[in-house]
C-alpha cells in the first residue's frame, strides 16, 4: 500500500491539507487538484490509484468529473471515493459508480480505513 498515489480533487484546502498530511503519514503519494477540470488534467499525468473527490467545486463539480471519468476507457477503472458535506447525495453517487461516500469530517479514521481496503 504505501507509496500509492492517491489524487485528492477538492477545493477546500484546508481539508485538502489535513488528508494530504494523514495520508502522508502512512506513506501514500499524494497529488490535488482545486477543482474537477484539473483532475482529469492530473488524473492523465500522475496515474493515481485512487480519487478523492468533492462534489460541490469550481469549474467542474464532482458529478460532471465522474461521469467524464467513467466515459474514459484509460481511467473508468480508478476508484473514486466522494468526499462531501451534501448527505442526500449519496445514492446518486453509487449509480454512477463511485466506490465509497463519505461526509466531510476532521475525523478521518474511518476513511483511512476504507481507504485501506480499497488499495489492498
Amino acid at each position: 500500500m504505501a507509496g500509492q498515489k492517491i489524487l485528492i480533487i477538492d477545493d477546500n484546502q484546508d481539508f485538502v491539507r489535513l488528508l494530504e498530511v494523514n495520508l502522508s503519514k502512512r506513506g501514500y503519494q499524494v497529488v490535488t487538484a482545486a477543482n474537477g477540470a484539473e483532475g482529469l488534467k492530473k488524473v492523465e499525468t500522475e496515474k493515481p490509484q485512487l480519487i478523492l473527490l468533492d462534489i460541490k467545486m469550481p469549474e467542474m463539480d464532482g458529478f460532471t468529473f465522474v461521469r467524464l471519468l467513467k466515459k474514459d476507457e484509460k481511467i473508468q477503472k480508478i476508484p473514486v471515493v466522494v468526499l462531501t458535506g451534501y448527505e442526500p447525495m449519496r445514492d446518486m453517487f453509487r449509480f454512477e459508480g463511485v466506490e465509497d461516500y463519505f461526509l466531510k469530517t476532521d475525523d478521518t479514521k474511518d476513511l483511512l480505513k476504507a481507504i485501506e481496503k480499497i488499495l489492498q
